[in-house]
């Protein structure tokens, strides 16, 4: 072979491991630019408190039920951190309150100077209390609220002039919601005050027509001097699983129900067994509902953490402002990477 023929080659070869070193690094380069993957948070029943810039989330743990709740923290509501509760990422952890198993729908509310956790637990009412939102929520005795029938997903509200009502479901004939005045200290219901809110007797509440039905995950909002009763319908592992609301003028009802239920449903947003959370406020001041869907459209759990936003807009027909929801707006919540 010719010298000048094989440096000829020689220089061609150089080339190619140059051009192949060349298309190795811009590969590697390109997969570091590739976006990280984000993990959905798997919480069900969610509720978040928002308290000094942090936002709070706690929820039903999906999967193990039988050890307390977890807490994941945010300052933007997007990207999450976790679990942050001071007893193993736990917020409240068995042996520390009332109940041995099933710890559903956990309630967090700041109130003179202390946390408080309305929650569910061997399928009664218990209510821990803590000096920090991430825990730990303990009772002195560790007791249920007394009740003759079996009671769960409470939701705490207290009203402008003080006084403290309990909403819930009662497991009688079906998943019932109620409502009654609580003692200043939480211990106990005043039962001449307990009464009936509603049940799932609509169409859209009771989809499979089942003998038992349920409408459960109450939360109160109040606007201009009227109570907005929201509340879920179906049961969890129905794909009609969904949110609608009620209005009254007392906090102790009666109730109407809002003739366009549901607002929140697999028809506007798309997912399966969209229901049972809880309203926030941001730092902006926007309001939100958090709750949770369905794992996948034929897979019910693990079921997935997510946010939506709503808004109050007035009705002409009614004169009563109606709660209306920016479906472009859901997003799942997700954990941050490092």
């Amino acid at each position: 072979m010719k010298p000048f023929v094989f440096a000829l080659l020689r220089i061609k070869f150089l080339i190619f491991l140059l051009l192949l070193c060349w298309a190795s690094k811009t590969k590697l380069v390109a997969q570091d630019k590739s976006p990280i993957s984000r993990q959905d948070i798997h919480l069900a029943d969610p509720a978040i408190l928002y308290f000094n810039g942090i936002y709070y989330l706690y929820g039903t743990v999906e999967g193990n039920t039988n050890e307390g709740f977890l807490v994941y923290t945010s300052t933007n509501l997007k990207s999450w951190e976790g679990p942050k509760g001071v007893n193993a990422g736990f917020a409240l952890r068995k042996g520390d309150a009332y109940g041995e198993r099933g710890f559903w729908a956990p309630q967090v509310f700041y109130h003179r100077q202390k946390f408080y956790m309305a929650y569910t637990a061997n399928e009664q009412i218990a209510i821990a209390t803590s000096n920090n939102p991430l825990g730990p929520f303990t009772q002195t005795e560790k007791i249920a609220l007394t009740a003759p029938v079996k009671q769960i997903d409470p939701y705490v509200f207290i009203d402008d002039d003080g006084k403290i009502y309990l909403y819930h479901v009662r497991l009688s004939n079906g998943n019932r919601l109620f409502v009654a005045e609580m003692m200043d200290d939480f211990s106990a219901i005043k039962p001449e005050t307990l009464r009936e809110c509603m049940t799932a007797s609509d169409p859209w509440e009771n989809t499979v027509q089942a003998s038992w039905p349920v409408a459960e995950g109450p939360s109160v909002l109040k606007h201009q001097g009227r109570y907005y009763f929201v509340y879920s319908a179906n049961d969890f592992r129905n794909p009609s699983y969904a949110v609608g609301y009620a209005v009254s003028n007392s906090p102790l009802g009666p109730w109407q129900k809002f003739a366009g239920n549901p607002i929140i449903s697999k028809n506007n947003v798309g997912q399966n067994g969209t229901g049972h959370g809880d309203f926030l406020k941001d730092k902006k001041g926007r309001l939100y509902y958090v709750l949770h869907t369905h794992n996948a459209p034929n897979k019910v759990g693990p079921r997935k953490t997510a946010l939506i936003q709503v808004r109050l807009v007035p009705d002409k027909a009614s004169g009563i402002d109606k709660l209306v929801i920016n479906a472009k707006s859901f997003f799942y919540l997700q954990l941050k990477q490092n």
